[in-house]
């Protein structure tokens, strides 16, 4: 278990396999980010179609919510996710760095303020591989210190050794947890844990930081940190480049990597798994925006079948439908709801009719007492649902909207803020519907929509005071 085999080379770039309790891993390999338990706009099958085969999730905002206990009470990460194939969940480090001005470092560990409640919580290293062997993933990662990419070298020498002091914590706990696994009769592998390299841009700090990590005990991989947050591109590859005569034979994973020539960059340096947020896919061209129906519905899935999926649940089938285009060539004169029609017929086949024209519907609703029996309380019945539904769905619905809808407006060059894919980082720019968010080194442009909270103050609080001036 856990075996890693090199297939084939050509240079420093690798082929091989990885075997892990829930299946075996190609690589090179890039895994899809389910930062709290899904790939956002991608269900399991979606994936799977995809050819994916390991998929991370993210240790801190899974901690924040829903709790990891309550994932295990639904039967562990795998079965929370509906995924059959391997995962890996990182550590909740770059997660907690990132909250800069919300947390409080020291040997122990982090205090931080979650995003979500408010409420205060510390995480150390025991806790990060306790949260981990919870959640179940067939690798976890070890709790590091992450400094931005154009650090000092004092203050990445200060990260690496309290990196190296938290990796020897890690992997006792971790080895406590595989002992106490052991002595039941459940399976004695379940997990492993890798390091992760620090040593920002100073090629000293990260020869020091190997040669340490391999004198502590045997790995069954590694990974590089500390790399594609903020220094410039030909500093990582020329990192890369000179690290990797040095690496051990062992799956070299290059944190937070996803630009397509990166990863083409990268493999050609001997790495061989890599992951990215939802920011940008890693197979993302220019940005495209479906505007017209004739981009839409040929991206429809086709309608589902009766079938088993690869985890056992009932799996659509997934297919192109090339509808025409009523403005093109050959298409003129055509209602385009003679294509729609076969197609939503098949998604959801037309009620049986049951005899009853409007006439019929109107004696039976408002007949009076006594000629139709229950006219009086159909009406009631049916306000009764409307009214149920309405305070219950559409109500809060429109009310979270509105509030949603506040914060957009109210945020201003400073504010503190999360992202609906988690990303946490400072506004210093608003241009119409977008927001550039500055998150550690990092600069990124994200639609305004996708600001899901204001840290550093009360939507109310906002709301209440004028309008922030277009910036």
């Amino acid at each position: 278990m856990f075996e890693f085999v090199i297939d084939a080379t050509s240079g420093a770039a690798r082929v091989g396999s990885l075997n892990l309790p829930h299946g075996v891993v190609e690589t090179p390999v890039f895994m899809p980010v389910g930062t709290q338990g899904t790939v956002r706009a991608l269900s399991p099958n979606d994936l799977r179609s995809a050819g994916a085969t390991l998929v991370l999730a993210n240790t801190y905002h899974l901690h924040v919510r829903p709790g990891e206990e309550v994932v295990a009470k639904l039967g562990g990460l795998h079965r929370f996710m509906g995924w059959d194939r391997p995962l890996l969940t990182d550590s909740g480090g770059f997660q907690v760095f990132s909250l800069e001005g919300f947390r409080r470092v020291d040997e122990a560990g982090v205090e931080f303020q979650s995003h979500v409640d408010g409420g205060r919580r510390t995480l150390t290293p025991e806790r990060a591989m306790e949260i981990q062997w919870v959640l179940g993933a067939d690798i976890a990662m070890a709790f590091d210190h992450v400094v931005p990419g154009g650090a000092d070298e004092p203050t990445a020498r200060d990260a690496m050794e309290r990196t190296l002091r938290w990796l020897d914590r890690c992997a006792k706990r971790h080895q406590e947890l595989s002992e106490r696994r052991s002595q039941s009769d459940r399976p004695t592998v379940r997990q492993t844990l890798w390091p992760i390299l620090q040593g920002g841009v100073h090629l000293a700090l990260r020869e020091e930081g190997l040669r340490r990590i391999c004198d502590m005990r045997p790995w069954t991989g590694l990974a590089i940190g500390g790399l594609s947050v903020g220094e410039p591109k030909p500093v990582m590859y020329d990192m890369l480049e000179r690290l990797e005569p040095k690496l051990p034979a062992l799956p070299r994973y290059l944190m937070g990597v996803g630009f397509p020539e990166d990863l083409v960059a990268a493999v050609e340096r001997g790495v061989d798994l890599f992951d990215c947020a939802s920011r940008r896919p890693a197979t993302a061209g220019p940005d495209v925006r479906l505007r017209d129906l004739h981009d839409v519905f040929p991206r429809l899935p086709a309608p589902p079948v009766r079938g088993r999926g690869a985890a056992g649940t009932p799996a659509p089938v997934a297919t192109q439908r090339a509808l025409p285009d009523p403005a093109r060539r050959g298409n003129a004169g055509r209602d385009p709801a003679e294509r729609l029609r076969p197609l939503g017929r098949g998604v959801a086949p037309p009620l049986p009719p049951i005899g009853l024209n409007m006439y019929d519907l109107s004696v039976l609703l408002f007949a009076p007492s006594g000629q139709q029996g229950m006219g009086g309380w159909l009406v009631f019945q049916m306000v009764a649902i409307f009214g149920i539904f309405y305070f219950l769905i559409i109500r809060p619905q429109r009310k979270q909207q509105e509030r949603h809808r506040q914060l957009l407006a109210s945020l201003q060059r400073g504010d503190r803020v999360v992202t609906s894919g988690g990303i946490i980082g400072e506004v210093i720019h608003l241009k119409d519907d977008e927001v550039t968010v500055k998150s550690g080194e990092s600069r990124l442009i994200v639609l305004r929509s996708n600001i899901a909270n204001i840290l550093n103050r009360s939507v109310e609080a906002s709301t209440s005071a004028a309008p922030p001036k277009s910036q």
